[in-house]
């Protein structure tokens, strides 16, 4: 049904155009050579008429061609804008305007000197078409390439358009952003914590990252597929049920193949931190300069102290490492590695603390029996 109303409009335009070119024709007497065309109206009203209605029957027998000419371009101008970012479209409209504005402003500038006759004219319309495309095409090409540069120059105005804050600012501030990686997401915790209110908006989260977590819900692997439709659930539950802004993040890095090296860049970008428990991720951000919040250096923190000299009340599990260790855990999973603790395995005992070891994966504690340091007395 809409073809058909494209072929009649076109029609109708072919008609009005065949109308023009014949009175052209006539007024110019270009054609009276080769068509008889006297000075008597009636001859003169035919040749327009028949000129008229022979032109719009061209365009009614072609307009089905350009018909379909025209569904396959906004096809495939289509297909190619669905996959830009949304970031990239806006920009891209904006550079083009921009493009236009200044073609405009040069047309204007030479338009009298093309004013005087039709050639000259005709020339500067050319011209201005040429500046139009080339101006045009210039401003959506230099916008989309510089469009990390514009994204901070406008993250920057805006920040400086709200009330100043400390020029060193803590680490975490409410008011930076928070990436999320997908380790985060699937390990669950992050939701707990942003629960708190100990941690503040807003969350960004990349849609790399959901695609990386659709990737694995959709894994044929059951593990991963269950890791992964967990941390799809976690991402529903904070946008839902929790009071805070959550940003889907639609920027991507072409150029950049890691998801990890895709994160840094974009908390570079919007001047943000990233939330992670990953442990070389977290090496890699120090390095350059971008602010991580680690979960496991969180849990780390709020563990219960112990010191050396302590008693605690353990039981041994498992073998150790080194010969005569047994090892125990805590109920939050921190590792006691109790030295002649071997003999003791699936035995309550009581052990005093000799050390606590501190690192960025956790927190280990070393101890002796009890009773065989009494016996060693």
């Amino acid at each position: 049904m809409i073809n058909k109303v494209f072929r009649w409009l076109l029609t109708v335009v072919g008609l009005v155009v065949g109308f023009f070119i014949t009175s052209f024709l006539e007024t110019t007497k270009l054609l009276h050579g080769i068509v008889n065309i006297t000075s008597n109206s009636i001859s003169k009203i035919a040749f327009i008429v028949v000129g008229t209605l022979l032109f719009g029957l061209i365009v009614y027998l072609i307009a089905p061609y350009i018909i379909k000419s025209v569904w396959r371009i906004t096809e495939f101008l289509e297909s190619g804008i669905q996959k830009m970012p949304t970031n990239d479209i806006i920009i891209g409209a904006l550079g083009l305007i921009t493009g236009l504005i200044i073609a405009g402003l040069l047309k204007s500038s030479f338009s009298d000197f093309f004013s005087g006759n039709t050639i000259l004219s005709i020339i500067g319309g050319t011209i201005s078409i040429i500046l139009y495309i080339i101006f045009g095409t210039l401003g959506v090409d230099i916008t989309i390439k510089k469009k990390e540069d514009l994204n901070n120059l406008f993250a920057f105005t805006k920040r400086f358009g709200k009330d100043k804050k400390s020029k060193n600012e803590s680490r975490g501030s409410a008011s930076q952003p928070k990436v999320l990686d997908t380790s985060v997401i699937i390990d669950g915790r992050i939701f707990d914590i942003l629960k708190t209110g100990f941690v503040e908006g807003p969350i960004v989260i990349p849609s790399f990252v959901l695609e990386e977590l659709r990737h694995i819900a959709d894994s044929s692997d059951s593990l991963k597929r269950t890791r992964g439709r967990r941390g799809l659930d976690i991402l529903n539950q904070i946008q839902k049920e929790l009071p805070i802004s959550v940003e889907i993040s639609e920027r991507d890095f072409p150029n950049i193949q890691e998801v990890d090296s895709k994160l840094l860049k974009l908390a570079q970008t919007l001047g943000g931190s990233i939330i992670t428990n990953d442990f070389n991720l977290n090496k890699v951000a120090e390095f350059q300069g971008v602010v991580v919040l680690n979960i496991n250096e969180l849990a780390n923190a709020i563990k219960p102290v112990v010191i050396p000299g302590e008693e605690m009340h353990i039981q041994i599990v498992k073998d150790g490492k080194e010969s005569g260790q047994g090892v125990a855990y805590l109920d939050d999973g921190t590792m006691i590695v109790v030295e002649g603790g071997k003999k003791y395995v699936g035995e309550d005992v009581d052990v005093i603390v000799t050390s606590v070891l501190q690192t960025a994966a956790g927190r280990m504690i070393f101890g002796k029996i009890k009773n065989s340091q009494d016996k060693a007395v």
